[in-house]
Order: C-alpha cells, then structure tokens, then sequence
C-alpha cells in the first residue's frame, strides 16, 4: 500500500521535479522549464505534472507568476516553538529583511477571556495591538497582542512599527520576559486576513494563541497570530 502510495504519477512528477532543481542547482526564483518541456522530459501527460506542481506549490516549494511560468520559491521562513526570541531575531538569522506595520492599537475593556488569559478583572483596561509582518515585502504573519493597560500605561505611546514590544516592556517597565505556552493549529484566511497578508479568501494558516510570562510567572502578553502556510513552517525540539 505504501509503495503504490509512492509510486502514484503525480507524487513521481513531484520528485522528478525536486530533483531536477537539485540536479541544475536552481535558486530562489530561478524559473522552471515550460510543462510541455517538462511533459516531453519526463514522459507524463499535462493533468498529472500541473497536479504534481500544485502540490510543490502547496509545500511552498514553486510558485506561479500568471502568464509566465513556474518558479523556484524562497525557501520558508522556520520559527522553533519552543524558542522565545523575538520573530525580529527569526528573520535576522534567515538573512531577511523585516518590516512591521501597525495596523489597530487602542484600548479596549477586557472580555472575559481576555480576563481569564491575563488573570485580570473582567472590564479592566487592556491594550490590544495589531500587527503585519512583512519578510521580504511580502505579508505573512498577523499578530494580535493584549496587555494590561494599566499595568503598561502609556505603552500606547510607542512606535511598534519601528519598536520591538519585548524591548519596550523588559526596558521600560523593569519586567524579565521569561517563558510562554502556545497552542498552533490551522485555520482558513477571514476576507480581513485574506487582505492584510494579500491572499485569497479561504487559503490556509497557521493559527496560534497563547500567554507570556514574566519570571514570577504573572501574565504579561495574552496574543494570537495567523501566519501563511507557504511562507513560514514551525519546528520543535524532541527530547527523551
């Protein structure tokens, strides 16, 4: 059953194609050969090879410019879950280039779950903060933070855009960021979050939620954030 799994047309196509990218040294946003090349190559029909190059392009591994072909896609920004850097150290390691854009900071009133994440009273004043994080010019992550307000007064006033929100905190406020839990699952792009990370309605993501704490272990950042599939993949360490 697992050979026939492997050995299927379309799975064959896509490593025909890995390898020829790997045989011909392709770089990030080198072009493919056209798919009637590709079909005359290596003998498969037009419905299989455009299946096996959706599912390249599903990894991340290809992409597609209309009207022009297929290209080698950059290789995915990696983020360990269990490493609490700042995401600005993340792209600085991959050698990408990092913007930020603020999208909402206002204060609201806490809801209950909002509360019930940063062990405050329910209607207590909270800062939430949105934010887009732009690799490369390209969009692919949507970061929603909550904070104490009245903990972090005046937080409002900086300029996340230009500032990191770890910094700010640990440096202004005399509290050491220590640890977090998170929770990752999938999700499909809202119409608002299709537009932000400018994809379609309905594509995949990454979903995250989770709190940050200081080294007393109180509360400091309840957040969630929704990351593209074809831009970011997540890894974590196993240990016995």
């Amino acid at each position: 059953m697992i050979d026939e799994f492997r050995n299927r047309p379309r799975e064959e196509a896509s490593e025909k194609i890995e390898f020829y990218i790997i045989q011909n040294q392709l770089k990030p946003h080198d072009k493919l050969p056209s798919e009637r090349d590709m079909c005359t190559m290596w003998g498969f029909n037009r419905t299989t090879l455009r299946g096996a190059i959706q599912n390249l392009i599903i990894l991340g591994k290809l992409y597609n410019k209309k009207g022009s072909g297929t290209y080698v896609a950059p290789n995915k920004l990696e983020r360990d879950l269990q490493d609490l850097k700042p995401f600005s150290a993340t792209v600085s390691e991959a050698e990408k280039n990092l913007e930020t854009k603020v999208v909402s900071k206002r204060i609201l009133e806490s809801t209950k779950q909002i509360s019930q994440k940063l062990k405050i009273l329910l209607g207590h004043k909270v800062l939430e903060l949105i934010r887009v994080r732009i690799v490369d010019d390209e969009p692919i992550m949507i970061e929603i933070s909550y904070l104490d307000y009245e903990k972090f007064q005046r937080l409002d006033e900086h300029d996340f855009s230009k500032e990191s929100l770890y910094k700010v905190i640990e440096k202004n406020y005399d509290i050491k960021i220590e640890k977090g839990n998170e929770k990752i699952g999938i999700t499909y792009a809202t119409e608002d979050e299709a537009e932000l990370l400018q994809i379609k309605e309905g594509e995949p993501l990454y979903f995250l939620t989770g709190v940050v704490t200081d080294d007393q272990g109180f509360p400091v950042e309840y957040f969630k954030s929704v990351s593209r599939a074809d831009k970011i993949r997540f890894s974590s360490r196993l240990t016995r």
